[in-house]
């Protein structure tokens, strides 16, 4: 007879131990094994009945059914590639109050108001919560299928019963639990088995479902890991408490770019779409402050204009302070090194301070150039000339990298006002109103903060 036993399950990666352990061997995470009870044991092999034939297409089926859905909301079709693929599931996570729910609650009402129905299932909040939260963000004419609820069985029954949605939000799926199962609700298993059912009944029924997902303090949704492979979309939903912008990225997208980001403005009114982040995350082109540059990034196909802030303060520390926010801390120490090596700068003795304005996380090496002119900047105590703005690879020789899409980081910057343009010798640049200056050495950065060593390489 099958017999179930105790056994110790990783909330982390879902990894199964038959004795508690402080530190999972698996993923190396600490304390986070719990008791649970093991599966009921099944017989290995198959039986001997036959199963159902599969039914093969070719590659070039019929796809005129799954025509995408938009979601209303512009920001959010730009990262989910243009829209809801029918069948699809999302996993949407981010910090406690980041705006999750009031961003979902926004586009299955926008979608609702459009025509698509749609429902959304609270496991979290009473009804009246969001009614409430509906109200205040004028949403509340909206014909949306609000309903709370927690046991998988009741949501799927409810669900193929009513008329097909386009769109199903569960809120959250560490809430949902499986009746069959003994486990406490927000357990590996738990979560496992309903994310399953609701991707199963997505793609029976072809709705779009979206579930959101808890973090655990460092940032990754909580749950087993493979959470993330079953679904087909997953997106992070970033930002700081203390800026009102919000960002939400594709960290996977089975349909789409995972390159694209949508900038968020939270308000009294809900989130609001950002058309032109540029002009929020930079200051005046023609501000004079030493320790400053514009960097002018690419967010997928989106050109990207943010500000870089430099500080470099003498400290009587043995080990001076290297602090980063937004950027990678290996790549300024990269950058340090090259600086030291290369063009006789001294950082050794000071605390070097780096900050990306705004509450951006920047990722691309095309930043090297900025973040090396902010920091010589700060060093000489000479402003960065007005109207400025820089954009190449740094190599470990010091030589400058040319980077790709020159001509679309150029228009960005010139429609803000910007007049010239540092970039890597060599980039393909079309002719255009800006002043651009080509330099091939990190030398020749250092010159431009020199009196006596003015750059000369203009084209």
């Amino acid at each position: 007879m099958a017999r179930s036993s105790e056994q110790f399950t990783c909330q982390s990666c879902g990894e199964t131990y038959r004795k508690w352990l402080g530190r999972c061997e698996s993923c190396g995470e600490w304390n986070s094994l719990l008791e649970s009870t093991a599966d009921v044991a099944v017989p290995s092999g198959l039986s001997t009945g036959k199963g159902r034939a599969l039914t093969f297409t070719a590659l070039n089926a019929d796809i005129s059914e799954y025509k995408r859905t938009a979601s209303q909301i512009g920001e959010l079709d730009r990262v989910l590639g243009g829209g809801f693929v029918p069948g699809s599931s999302i996993l949407i996570g981010g910090d406690p109050g980041i705006g999750k729910s009031t961003l979902l609650l926004q586009a299955v009402a926008k979608m609702a108001m459009a025509g698509s129905p749609c429902i959304y299932i609270s496991g979290e909040e009473a009804t009246q919560q969001i009614s409430m939260r509906a109200q205040r963000l004028g949403l509340a004419d909206a014909p949306v299928q609000l309903a709370s609820a927690n046991s998988i069985r009741d949501i799927i029954t409810s669900v193929e019963k009513t008329a097909t949605p386009k769109l199903l939000v569960i809120d959250s799926i560490q809430t949902v639990f499986a009746d069959n199962l003994p486990s406490a609700p927000g357990t590996v298993a738990q979560v496992r088995a309903s994310a399953q059912e609701l991707i199963r009944l997505a793609r029976k029924t072809g709705t779009s479902v979206i579930l959101v997902g808890h973090v655990t303090k460092d940032g990754q949704i909580a749950g087993p890991r493979v959470l993330e492979h079953m679904v087909d979309t997953v997106l992070y939903f970033e930002g700081d408490r203390g800026h009102q912008f919000r960002i939400l990225r594709a960290v996977k997208n089975r349909f789409g770019a995972t390159d694209e980001i949508g900038v968020f403005e939270m308000s009294d009114a809900g989130l609001k779409e950002v058309a032109n982040p540029s002009s929020l995350f930079i200051s005046s082109p023609d501000k004079t402050i030493s320790g400053a540059s514009v960097f002018a990034g690419m967010e997928g196909t989106r050109p990207l204009l943010v500000e870089i802030q430099g500080l470099v303060a003498a400290t009587s520390q043995a080990t001076p302070r290297r602090a980063v926010i937004g950027w990678d801390t290996s790549r300024l120490a990269m950058v340090l090194a090259v600086l030291d090596t290369r063009c006789d700068l001294s950082f050794a003795g000071s605390e070097v301070y780096l900050n990306v304005a705004g509450g951006l996380r920047v990722q691309e090496p095309a930043a090297d150039l900025a973040v090396a002119a902010a920091l010589v900047s700060s060093i000489s105590d000479i402003p960065v000339p007005p109207g400025s703005l820089f954009f190449g690879e740094i190599g470990l020789s010091g030589e400058i990298r040319p980077v790709g899409q020159t001509d679309a980081r150029l228009k960005e910057a010139a429609k803000l006002g910007f007049t010239t343009a540092i970039i890597p010798a060599g980039s393909k640049v079309k002719a255009g109103p800006m002043k651009i200056i080509e330099i091939e050495h990190l030398r020749e950065i250092v010159s431009l903060f020199s009196e006596t060593k003015p750059m000369t390489r203009a084209v």
